[in-house]
């Protein structure tokens, strides 16, 4: 990371878009600048609002720039992060985090509906009625998005974002289920015909029918972390997320992958470790599922995610097929046990929805 002076006065886009990474990572973020006016979320948001237009809901969540997607805790507004504001700071998210989470159109639209979820389930406080803790369950259920146990195929749950997130809590149950029924391209009656979840959906019409089409109860606008006030750099924030996402953080097993296998040069005829994990998936999860208590469906998602890692970093079998799956074996057994202990020893801080 920069160990260059922070940068302390205020900026316009202009003055460091054309910068050097080492020197924008010393900016501080409430320095940059950014707006959610004119930028590519703009045209997001007001897509978000034309959605709810069309199903006659009143509401429509106060956005702004924040340090992370979120929904302040019975607030009813939506953070958004701050580097999805300008195309060269997604550019430089890319670089440090190996992902943009909301990057994409599409993947920028199912975030904003599942936050739309939280910030109207606020704004109207559905979550203290019994039918919805009937349906949903307890809001004062304690939770971590980097713990919770799930039923990857069970069907009393929508199917929105990734790792089965509905499942992570009530609330989060609620925002995917508002998410899906929002979405004009779900089709959710056909699409959930048969599931027990298919009661959820219905239940959110009946609401948005009824009391989605009245102003809300309650107005808050109390910002969580926002970007106009954050005093780190760029490279605090990135050694600060890093830290914390451990083995979330997609390059957190790169070190290990560059020892099981090589870079090689143009034309090499050998196989790409890509291929080779995908050859060797069945037998991989298999043997590390007899030696330890790991679901299948856990040791597949590491899998496939070393098998785009390897991809990315053009890694290559340089071994024999016995002897590199062995080694594969136990890399990936180390690593479901490194989760398990990170995940009973450590504490992680009350997630924002």
């Amino acid at each position: 990371m920069s160990g260059s002076k922070p940068t302390t006065r205020k900026l316009t886009p202009e003055q460091w878009e054309n910068l050097p990474d080492e020197q924008l990572l010393s900016i501080r973020i409430r320095d940059l600048g950014l707006s959610v006016e004119g930028s590519w979320l703009a045209p997001r948001i007001e897509q978000l609002h034309a959605e709810l237009e069309s199903r006659g809901i009143t509401f429509r969540p106060p956005c702004y720039l924040a340090d992370e997607w979120l929904c302040p805790d019975r607030v009813p507004m939506i953070g958004i992060p701050f580097y999805l504001a300008h195309p060269r700071l997604r550019q430089l998210e890319q670089k440090m985090m190996l992902e943009v989470e909301g990057g994409t159109e599409p993947w920028c639209m199912k975030l904003l509906r599942h936050e739309t979820g939280h910030a109207i389930n606020y704004a109207h406080e559905f979550f203290r009625r019994t039918r919805w803790r009937k349906l949903f369950g307890p809001i004062s259920l304690p939770y971590d998005v980097h713990t919770y146990a799930t039923q990857p195929y069970s069907r009393r749950f929508v199917v929105h974002l990734k790792d089965n997130y509905a499942q992570a809590h009530p609330e989060e149950d609620f925002a995917e289920t508002f998410a899906v029924w929002l979405d004009p391209a779900s089709h959710w009656s056909q699409r959930y015909a048969g599931w027990p979840a298919l009661r959820k959906l219905q239940y959110v019409d009946h609401l948005m029918a009824g009391e989605g089409t009245t102003p809300p109860r309650v107005t808050l606008r109390e910002e969580l972390n926002p970007a106009r006030r954050m005093t780190s750099t760029l490279a605090q924030y990135y050694n600060r997320r890093r830290s914390y996402l451990r083995e979330g953080f997609p390059g957190f097993y790169d070190p290990g992958l560059q020892k099981l296998f090589v870079n090689a040069p143009p034309g090499s005829h050998r196989e790409p470790a890509s291929a080779f994990l995908r050859r060797w998936r069945r037998h991989l999860v298999n043997s590390v599922c007899m030696w330890t208590a790991d679901r299948k469906y856990d040791v597949d998602e590491l899998l496939r995610l070393l098998v785009r890692r390897c991809d990315a970093l053009g890694l290559h079998v340089h071994k024999g097929e016995v002897e590199t799956a062995g080694e594969v074996a136990a890399f990936l057994t180390a690593s479901m046990n490194r989760v398990h202990n990170f995940e009973f020893e450590s504490v992680a801080p009350e997630p924002q929805r």
